[in-house]
This record gives C-alpha cells, structure tokens and sequence, in this order.
C-alpha cells in the first residue's frame, strides 16, 4: 500500500497578551484553509497551531494583574482555543512553550548547541525593546534610541549571555535566499537580503539573566534561555524532536510552509534557519510572510477604536462569511484594506447574490418543475459545452492557485463559474422550457446541469468554507454520499445519480442592508473611553537648567521620501527660516511621505547627527503615541518655520 503524501503547515505561537482581532486570526484562517485543501487533495496534514509563553512582558503582565505567569496564561490560552474552536480551525496539534514536552526538548537541543560549539558564553550591552523582545545596534535604532520595529523606546541593558554564532551561517544563509524559494513573495526576500544579510549579521544572544520567567540552561541555572531558541523550535518540539516519541518528526518535517505576518519574517527566515543548520537539520520549505490588514489604510489600534474582533464578526454573520471575506478580499501577501463598506459588499455581491441565489434559484426549480427530483437524460443544448470547459478550466487554475497561497485569485477562478452557471440559467430559461411539456426533458438536463455544477462549486468551495459546502450538499441530497464530493469526484461533470431528491434548505447568505449593518458594526466595536487615574511611568526629574540645552524650533517639511535601506523610514527636509535640515524618523508605519510634506513640525535642533541606515539624520521631530500604539505628530499651526519653541 503507497503511503500518502505529507504536509506539514504552521502558524506562529501567538502572544497570549491581550484579545485577538481579525489580523491574528488571518494567518491562522489561512492556513487552516491550506491544511483543509491539502487533506481534501489526499495529504496526510500536520498543522501546527500555539502560544508563545516566556518573556519578560508575560510576566510584568501577569504580575500587573495580581497573578502567577501561569494562572494569567492559562486564562489567555483558553480564550485563544475557544477563538479557534469558534473560526472551526481544524488544528491537529497547539503548542504551549509552558508545556513539559516542550521545555525538556529545549534544554536538549541547548546543550547540544553548546557541546557543538554554536553556542558560546559572552556579556551583552545594547538597546533592548521589552514589547518586541528584540536587541538592536546603534546603527539600526531610530532617532531617539527607539524601536525600529515597533517605535517604542528601548532600553540599554548589560548583562553576561549565551550567544549563538548567528555571524557564521551569512554565507549559508545568503545562498539560500538567493538560489531557492525559501522566502515567499519576492519582496520579502529581497529585504531580508537588502536590509540584514548584505549588511553582515551579528551573533546573537540567546540568553537572559535580568528576569527568569522561561525555561533555565540546564548547566547554568541564572541564564533562561530565550526566545530566539525557545518559541522557534516549537515546530520541531511539537513533532517531537528531542522528545519520547519523534515519529512524526521524521514523518513531517521539514515544514511545507511557516505561514508569519511579515513584521516577524526576520527571526523565521535568518534566525530559524541558522539554528536548523547549527542542529544539522533540514529547513523548511519554504516561509511565506503576508502582509498587515489595515482599518481604512490605517493601522488597527484600540486607542483609534478600529479593532475588529472575528468571534463578534462570526456571531453576527457566520464563519464562513468572514473566512470569505478574509481570504477573498485581500492578496496575501500584501497589506490590504479593511472597511465595513466591504465587507458587506463582498457578503452581498459573491455570497448572498452570486452564489446563495444560484443555489436558491436551481433547488427552487426543480422542485417547482419536477418535484424535486433530478433526471439524468442527453437531451442537450448548446451552452452545456462552454459550461464544462469553463469547469475544467477554472478547476486547474484554483488548484494551482491553492497550491500557491493564492486564496485571493482560487477564489476569483471559483467565482468565475459561478458566474458562468448563473449565466447558463439566463440563457437556457427553464421557465421558458416548462411552459411546454414537448420540452420536459430539456427542462430536466439543464435542472440537472444546473445542480451538477452546484456540486462542483460546493465541493471545490469545501477547504475554504466548510460550513457552506455542508449545507449545499443537504439541499442538493448528497450529504453522506462522500464519493460526491471528494477530491476524485472533482474531475468529472455528471456524477450526481438519477433520482437523486433535492429539498431547498434555509437561505444560505441573506442579503443585508448596507447603511444598517455598517452602523450596526460601528456601534458594536466602537471603544468606550472611560477616564480613570493611570499612574503613569516617569522619568528621572530634571532641573530648569536641563530643559534649557534643548533647543525646539518649528520645522515646514518641503520634502518627504521613504528611506532606502528601511521601510520604517522616511526622510524629510526641513526648513528651518533660513536653514535646511535632513532628518530620518521612524514614522513610515504611521504616515505616507506625501502625508508629510507641508506640515509644521516641532524638530529637536540640537541634537548630535547620527546615521541611519546610512542616511545621515540632523535631528529629531517630535511624535506622541499611546505605548507604540499609534503615532501623532503635533504640528505647530500657524507658527513661522525657524520660530523657537519655548
């Protein structure tokens, strides 16, 4: 007997700190709908879903909310799961760094590292962001020693570590990137290459000491190892490497695919990598980094009171009309929109009119004109050819499509012959054929024609939206007859035996009231601000004549450009009166250059110039966000450019 094909597909561990909104929950919807196809297709599938449990920012939120790391984890994971239970992610394994079988395989493959060498003992001085876990160079930090991940400020920590040497694999890692297609899409490829490896990597520390909630070096108990070494590996422990049982280690890996949000793609495609290649074990496939969802070009934000949540989204509208949705309306890959507008759109147009009515429209038919009952016979017309080929033809691209992450244009193809049955409707007429009874069995091909290609739809229509497919498979009379809709049964129009009794269900997508429902979801994810004391975090205390060495002058931007080397950069030119200055800010994520230019801005004059990414910056403009969340930067409306602010 020929075993089956394997794939193996993951998602990220999430970080259990706070509600998940639609954009988590896309990468785990998309790669829910993969697992589903390649299962469909044949596969044995392996997908991986979990939790991302150490750090110090799990346990000052813990601690915060007057908990044990574990007792507010253990809170955190179970609203994770039932989210997954909710969005009906098929999931065959959910990893939780916390668990028994995780740690003890971490600390197997640390010391196997150090025993090779790969790991050495050192002490680290630099700029660490808490909320990013991430170390950063003097080169890499934005004005302001801030995040170039995130904004936020960072703070310079000192401390004795385990590094990994990272530096060695640059050559390794370097071919890899240029002579497969480990890094999907291409534009994710070239800024890891532009951005980290041409400029040359650093070893890397893999080691903490200034806080201890994770998982101890075994032969050197005031180091945790972290989570460069620790959430990584999670796909390999969760197989099983290290572990009692690695059978499905050796079954499944390495990965098919690591589907990550593309503000992750460095630690997967450089740091992951190296370590696999330090461990002598294959990488994966291949890691596709997809892009942001954005709330009307803007980021997702609780403080904008943007923040989409899925389990409400489900609860008003059903999961498959946000799995369409979400895989239907943006190009993964890329940064796409989202507005309420279209969404209720999307629903109204594909869902409610295109494919719910076709469904309606063919089961009310044949129950009107035959009963209900579905006749095999050859009385043919002369649109059942092109109806066919349009099948075939859109059966092999949404393969291909599928096969390539490609929901956006799968399900494009799909809907092309939707379209195409709907408009064989319009041209075969059955009301018409029913009026005469010499065209009975006319009448009954096409009804069948009609019902056939509802089969192929909900079949093909099955990975993606499930719940959908179940119920068209009830009206169309063929629930538990699995050799109508399996993957063989996709290669053959006219399966659906004679006889077979149809019976028209509820409406699968009705149709909504676009103003309605749009003030309807604005009114439920509105954020109520509530004003209460917050202790805030403040620096040291200054004296006056401290505050009088920094020199604030209002700044008219004349010019604004993305960064060369940084997506996170923009550089601008300042008038200053007179003066013309050069200054780099980390506000790309937040503002278009073209936002920029013309805006007063208040610029720190006299501070030292740095480069950045190469670019030499003259200065500082001032920005206010909420923790990173979001950014603002105060203009100085109605001032004169070069004016000091006092």
């Amino acid at each position: 007997m020929t075993s089956k094909p394997t794939f193996y597909v993951t998602t990220p561990i999430y970080y259990p700190s706070g509600k998940l909104h639609i954009g988590h929950a896309y990468t785990t919807i998309a790669a829910d709908a993969i697992a589903r196809f390649k299962r469909f297709c044949g596969y044995d599938v392996r997908f991986l879903t979990g939790t991302d449990e150490h750090g110090e920012k799990i346990q000052k939120k813990a601690h915060e909310a007057g908990k044990s790391e574990i007792e507010f984890l253990d809170e955190q994971i179970a609203e994770i799961k039932k989210l997954w239970e909710k969005l009906e992610i098929s999931n065959d394994d959910f990893i939780r760094t916390t668990e028994e079988r995780h740690e003890k395989a971490i600390q197997k493959i640390f010391t196997k590292l150090y025993e090779k060498g790969e790991i050495y003992k050192g002490s680290y001085e630099g700029h660490y962001c808490v909320p990013c876990e991430s170390f950063w160079t003097e080169s890499q930090m934005l004005e302001g020693n801030k995040c170039p991940d995130c904004g936020r400020e960072t703070k310079v920590v000192k401390e004795e570590s385990y590094f990994f040497r990272l530096s060695k694999y640059q050559d390794r890692l370097m071919d890899l990137f240029q002579n497969t297609d480990f890094v999907m899409p291409e534009s994710r490829k070239n800024e890891m290459i532009k951005n980290f490896l041409e400029p040359g990597l650093e070893d890397l520390s893999v080691t903490r000491t200034s806080f201890d909630w994770g998982i101890k070096v075994p032969f050197d108990e005031k180091h945790i190892i972290y989570v460069w070494v620790d959430a990584l590996c999670n796909y390999i422990t969760a197989l099983g490497y290290e572990g009692d049982d690695d059978t499905n280690y050796k079954k499944f890996w390495p990965a098919d695919v690591h589907l990550v949000a593309k503000e992750i793609v460095r630690f997967h495609t450089i740091i992951w990598p190296a370590l696999l290649m330090a461990l002598d074990i294959p990488v994966p496939k291949r890691v596709f980094g997809h892009g942001w969802i954005l709330f009307a070009d803007d980021k997702m934000s609780k403080s904008k009171g943007n923040i989409v949540y899925p389990g409400q989204m489900v609860d008003r509208y059903g999961v498959d009309a946000l799995k369409y949705f979400l895989l239907r309306e943006f190009s993964f890959g890329q940064d796409g929109s989202y507005t309420h507008r279209n969404f209720i759109n999307r629903i109204n147009s594909d869902l409610a009119n295109d494919l719910g009515n076709l469904v309606s429209r063919t089961i009310s038919m044949v129950e009107k004109y035959n009963e209900g009952v579905l006749v095999v016979n050859d009385a043919g017309t002369e649109f059942d050819q092109d109806l066919i080929d349009t099948y075939r033809e859109v059966r092999a691209d949404f393969e291909g499509q599928m096969n390539e992450l490609m929901f956006h244009e799968a399900l494009e193809s799909l809907w092309k012959f939707v379209r195409r049955t709907n408009k064989y409707i319009d041209e075969t007429m059955p009301w018409v054929l029913a009026k005469d009874e010499a065209n009975k069995d006319q009448l009954n091909h096409v009804l069948y024609n009609l019902c056939e290609s509802i089969r192929l739809i909900s079949t093909l229509i099955s990975s993606l939206l499930p719940e959908t497919a179940r119920k068209i498979f009830d009206q169309l009379g063929i629930a538990g007859k699995e050799d109508l809709y399996d993957w063989a049964s996709t290669d053959t129009f006219g399966l659906i035996p004679d006889g077979t009794k149809v019976e028209k269900g509820e409406v699968l997508f009705p149709r909504l009231e676009v103003e309605e429902e749009i003030k309807a979801l604005e009114d439920l994810f509105a954020e109520k601000i509530v004003d209460q004391e917050v202790k805030l975090d403040h620096k040291e205390e200054i004296g006056i004549e401290d505050f009088e060495k920094i020199e604030l002058r209002v700044g008219k931007i004349v010019k604004c450009e993305k960064h060369p080397k940084a997506d996170k950069l923009l550089v601008s030119q300042i008038k200053l009166g007179s003066e013309m200055r050069q200054i780099v800010s980390g506000i790309a994520e937040w503002y278009k250059p073209e936002e920029m230019v013309g805006k007063n801005v208040i610029v720190v004059c006299n501070l030292k110039p740095v480069k950045l990414r190469g670019v030499e910056s003259q200065g500082m403009i001032l920005a206010a966000g909420d923790d990173g969340d979001d950014l603002v930067i105060p203009e100085a409306i109605g001032a004169k450019d070069g004016a000091e602010v006092r």
